[in-house]
């Protein structure tokens, strides 16, 4: 089965929440495993944060994460507040970008301000690079007919430049990743109706995207009812229904051909909607090039897992799929092998990420135990720490 090439093949993060570096390079699924607290909410979140600054003022951005000091790793010792730093390296795309990268570190300022100390991005188009270098307030490019765009030191230019044709791919794929984090109070509620055009994180659109989903394509409508039937017994469909000004979902269950029931969403276990939530999330109308998906495992029977995750397997032929667990439920899907799987650990006070070690590469290469297995077994390590403290470079020249 041919899997989408990840959207996003590495990430650097420098000093950002509970990470004080790391250089994490993606399969397509994606899993973060670790105990709770280790820190993988921590790592998917740098995909909703780069998402955000692209579609909004960074200084909004921060403001709503509590500030630069929240958002920025403490760890770092000196006299002057570390500074933040993320990279992403993007595919090869068809869309006129062969491939590309993408970069930027913020530093502190008196009375809790902050500007961007850096910030570089270059795409090439067959054998032609394309860039732009903005250091402090100064900016270079080679891009003819670019000139310098109004430089605010508290704002990033990509969002300005993204404009044009050469740099156009990398913002709009970064503003467009999505993490999930289903809320089942989200589902249950009534909800206002929208274009349906992209699932909201908690789920508080459902109703709009499922009947977009619904109206777009009646065949992947039908195989999400399939799945979720995995997990509501004599499940018959999912309908949104409309109240007044607001849509609301009902769920049907037939027993028999003239014995069935209608059941609205307050009548629904958490898992049911988590569950419905995930499905819609993989196979919505018009699907971000990434979906980020935390513990899609929480409240949902183990026996039904095996579904959900064959919906997350199926997605990822069109998408980027990137998980956390620390379900050893989860883990026992046949297909997850070491490419698949990042391990994430908490110690010395911060996280660190990396690839499983040479032993549990070798015992799932040669079959010999699966990762739910090792993981029931406390076996599922990480390779031997590296020296972190010299992370990749965020930039090059130029």
């Amino acid at each position: 089965m041919a899997r989408y090439k990840p959207a996003i093949r590495r990430l650097v993060l420098e000093r950002f929440r509970s990470i004080p570096s790391a250089c994490i390079t993606f399969d397509n699924p994606t899993i973060f495993v670790g105990r709770n607290g280790s820190g993988k909410s921590n790592l998917i979140s740098a995909f909703s944060f780069l998402a955000a600054a692209m579609n909004g003022p960074l200084r909004t951005v921060l403001d709503r994460a509590g500030g630069l000091s929240s958002v920025r790793n403490r760890s770092a010792g000196g006299g002057h507040p570390p500074r933040l730093g993320m990279r992403v390296d993007l595919g090869q795309r068809n869309e006129g970008t062969d491939r590309a990268w993408y970069s930027f570190e913020i530093k502190s300022r008196p009375n809790h301000g902050f500007s961007v100390a850096r910030e570089q991005c270059a795409a090439w188009n067959g054998n032609s690079r394309f860039w732009f270098d903005r250091n402090g307030m100064r900016f270079r490019t080679n891009v003819r007919g670019l000139a310098k765009p109004p430089i605010d030191d508290a704002s990033l230019i990509l969002p300005v430049v993204g404009g044009f044709k050469v740099f156009y791919h990398v913002w709009r794929l970064l503003s467009a990743l999505r993490v999930y984090a289903i809320d089942p109070g989200e589902l249950r509620q009534m909800q206002d109706p929208d274009p349906g055009l992209g699932l909201q994180q908690a789920g508080g659109n459902v109703t709009s995207v499922l009947r977009d989903l619904q109206k777009q394509s009646p065949q992947t409508f039908a195989q999400i009812v399939d799945a979720l039937a995995t997990v509501v017994p004599n499940l018959d469909t999912v309908s949104v229904k409309t109240h007044g000004k607001k849509l609301a979902l009902q769920f049907t269950q037939r027993w028999a051909a003239d014995k069935r029931l209608n059941f609205d969403a307050s009548n629904m276990s958490d898992g049911t909607l988590r569950a419905l939530g995930i499905l819609v999330a993989s196979f919505q109308s018009h699907p971000p090039p990434l979906i980020a998906v935390e513990e899609p495992e929480a409240t949902i029977h183990p026996g039904a897992l095996e579904s959900i995750l064959d919906v997350l397997l199926a997605a990822s032929e069109a998408i980027q799929v990137v998980m956390t667990t620390h379900s050893p439920e989860l883990l026992d899907a046949k297909w997850i092998t070491d490419r698949h799987l990042r391990m994430v650990e908490w110690r010395e006070g911060a996280t660190h990420v990396g690839p499983v070690s040479g032993a549990n590469r070798a015992a799932l290469q040669r079959h010999l135990m699966g990762a739910g297995e090792l993981l029931r077994a406390n076996a599922l390590e990480p390779a031997p720490t590296v020296d972190d403290t010299h992370p990749p470079r965020l930039f090059e020249s130029v």
